[in-house]
C-alpha cells in the first residue's frame, strides 16, 4: 500500500480498519453509509482497490463498480421507495470530489429533502444549440472515441 492509500479513508474502510455501516461487500467493491449523509439511505459505493477517480480505473474494475451500483441502488429503491435517486460520481476537485478514491453516491430523493437541486436554474446554464463551436467539439469527441456518430 503506498502513502496515498495509507491516508485514504475509503481504503481503510475497504481494509476493515476504518469504521463504517457497510451494507454490501464483495471481492471488488463495498457499499456503506457516509458519516454525513445528504438524505436517509445515502450510500457510497467504492472499489476495494485504490484509484483516484473513475478515469484511473480499468474497464473491468469499472464494470465491477457499476454492477454494485445497480445492485445496491435497486435495494435502496425496494427498501425506501424514494421518489427518485441521484447517482453521482465526481472526478476531480473542480467537480467537487473531496475524497480522492473513486466513489459513486446513491442519494435517494424526495420532494423538499435537504439535498436540493444539482443543476443550475432553468435558463441559467450554458446554451449551445446553434453554436458552430459545439458542432466542432462534437466532431472532435467522436474522433477521440474512434467511432462514427450522427
Amino acid at each position: 500500500m503506498d502513502a496515498r492509500e495509507q491516508a485514504c479513508a475509503f481504503c481503510e474502510i475497504a481494509a476493515g480498519t476504518g469504521g463504517a455501516r457497510v451494507v454490501y461487500e464483495d471481492a471488488h467493491t463495498l457499499a456503506f453509509f457516509p458519516l454525513a449523509p445528504a438524505t436517509r439511505g445515502h450510500t457510497l459505493v467504492v472499489p476495494r482497490a485504490h484509484s483516484a477517480d473513475l478515469w484511473a480505473m480499468d474497464e473491468t474494475a469499472a464494470q465491477h463498480l457499476f454492477r454494485t451500483v445497480l445492485l445496491v441502488g435497486g435495494a435502496l429503491r425496494a427498501v425506501l421507495r424514494p421518489d427518485g435517486m441521484n447517482v453521482i460520481n465526481s472526478a476531480g476537485a473542480a467537480a467537487s470530489q473531496s475524497v480522492f478514491h473513486t466513489h459513486v453516491h446513491l442519494v435517494p430523493r424526495r420532494p423538499g429533502d435537504p439535498m436540493g437541486p444539482i443543476w443550475p436554474p432553468k435558463g441559467a446554464g450554458f446554451r449551445d444549440e446553434e453554436d458552430p463551436a459545439a458542432d466542432a467539439l462534437a466532431a472532435r469527441v467522436r474522433a477521440a472515441i474512434g467511432r462514427p456518430g450522427r
